[in-house]
């Protein structure tokens, strides 16, 4: 899966550069009532969100606006509004790399997450779906999905997360954290 690094003390970047918040599955209102407070409390420091389908409702992204602007993508259980609002495929630029959010990157193997980002050229590929945390760096792409910080699963032994990517010119850095 490649290195995981879970946040204890997070430290701003002194190269300069962008935080942005990663959020999946939150299923808000269907398997959970809201999105925790420590969330919000993580993205206060945020330049951008990227919440990465199944949210449910759009109210989702009204919240999390309050941190920061949001791109998201719509999921499989995301009600009509929602999938009529969000694209199921987005991307953003940020210091030079091509981020791309999907919801389902393929849940058997790598491969669909692999066509996904070589065929729109996606630097980084941030996914949902799997409500468990994944990270991959394969030569210059990095895949990661931040888990749910609502919904883990399976639920006894996978903890709610989210995640960070600090970026600057020089380097990607990928944080998981639990909530």
């Amino acid at each position: 899966m490649g290195e995981v690094k879970l946040l204890k003390n997070f430290k701003p970047n002194k190269e300069g550069g962008k935080l942005i918040g990663l959020i999946s599955d939150t299923h808000i209102p269907t398997r959970a009532s809201f999105i925790p407070q420590k969330v919000f409390e993580i993205f206060s420091s945020v330049d951008l969100i990227i919440h990465a389908g199944d949210l449910v409702e759009l109210s989702v992204i009204d919240e999390l606006r309050k941190n920061a602007a949001v791109i998201a993508v719509c999921g499989n259980m995301d009600l009509e509004e929602v999938v009529e609002t969000l694209p199921k495929i987005n991307s953003i630029e940020v210091e030079g790399y091509k981020i791309g959010v999907v919801h389902d990157a393929g849940i058997m193997g790598t491969e669909k997450m692999k066509n996904i980002a070589e065929t729109h050229e996606f630097d980084i590929l941030v996914f949902g779906h799997t409500h468990r945390q994944f990270l991959l760096k394969e030569g210059k792409r990095l895949f990661i999905n931040p888990g749910s910080a609502t919904n883990p699963l399976p639920p006894l032994i996978t903890k709610p997360s989210i995640a960070l990517l600090r970026i600057s010119e020089k380097r990607v850095e990928p944080f998981f954290i639990q909530v």
